[in-house]
């Protein structure tokens, strides 16, 4: 990009950044709730309770930031981009900024991808306030954050292509259909090696870009544990990553056209 372009980029996402500053409550509300009830629910009460043994709230706690990672950033920029194509337009003041039309598209991903990470990074804090105990040693924190990376970007690229090939009225449907099997087959409460002898579950599971965050960040936090190849998890990321990005680009043209 030319200086005019970067610094209308910059602009756009300086402007989102500061509304997320005057919504600091509404923003952290939205995406902690959810994953610090499946840390105290799945990982705090049932263990107590003795229905969960060994070190299982371990398990959970990497697919729970995993989750809150790839769902912030997916949810951050479908149902905004889904209002703004239909109620309100503010998508066309955007488009009328001095840069290419696919770059609004890329503004929309890295905002929500920056408000995925520091959703993911408050769960650490809380997994320990709720746990006591958080697996994770310096030496893993570069490649856990790498995955925490991966994994806001590619949930960013999937709302982009929700929130472009969805229309308004069929929102709520899509997410409902489609959220409760991405927490579900995402490995988020199991490791996916564990589900050879549930093989058809297992192939499922492997279709499900989240699955790959969940075992990246179990590999890092929990090596003992059986996982999938970290490169592999990384390689199958960036997969996801350039096919919903390009989907998502190209609904987003369509529709900005339109």
């Amino acid at each position: 990009m030319t200086q005019a372009p970067t610094r209308a980029f910059a602009a756009l996402l300086w402007r989102d950044v500061f509304v997320t500053g005057r919504e600091l409550v509404a923003f952290l509300a939205q995406v902690i709730l959810q994953p610090l009830f499946l840390l105290f629910v799945f990982g705090k009460v049932l263990g107590d309770l003795g229905y969960t043994q060994g070190n299982f709230e371990q398990v959970l706690l990497p697919g729970v930031i995993a989750f809150t990672a790839f769902l912030t950033a997916l949810q951050n920029v479908a149902f905004p981009l889904v209002i703004d194509f239909s109620y309100t337009k503010e998508i066309e003041d955007r488009l009328m900024a001095p840069l290419p039309t696919s770059m609004v598209a890329v503004e929309k991903i890295v905002f929500a991808t920056l408000r995925a990470l520091v959703a993911a990074v408050l769960m650490f804090p809380l997994g320990y306030w709720v746990l006591g105990e958080v697996s994770i040693t310096w030496s893993a924190v570069p490649a856990v954050a790498m995955f925490l990376l991966l994994g806001s970007l590619v949930g960013a690229a999937v709302g982009l292509t929700l929130g472009t090939l969805v229309t308004a009225s069929k929102i709520n449907l899509v997410f409902a259909i489609v959220l409760t099997p991405l927490l579900f087959t995402g490995s988020t409460q199991f490791p996916w090696a564990a589900l050879d002898d549930l093989r058809w579950f297992q192939v499922i599971c492997a279709v499900n870009p989240l699955t790959y965050v969940s075992e990246g960040m179990r590999a890092e936090m929990l090596p003992s544990l059986e996982h999938i190849p970290v490169w592999v998890s990384a390689v199958a990321l960036l997969g996801f990553l350039a096919v919903f990005l390009a989907v998502g680009v190209r609904g987003f043209l369509r529709r900005a056209i339109d």
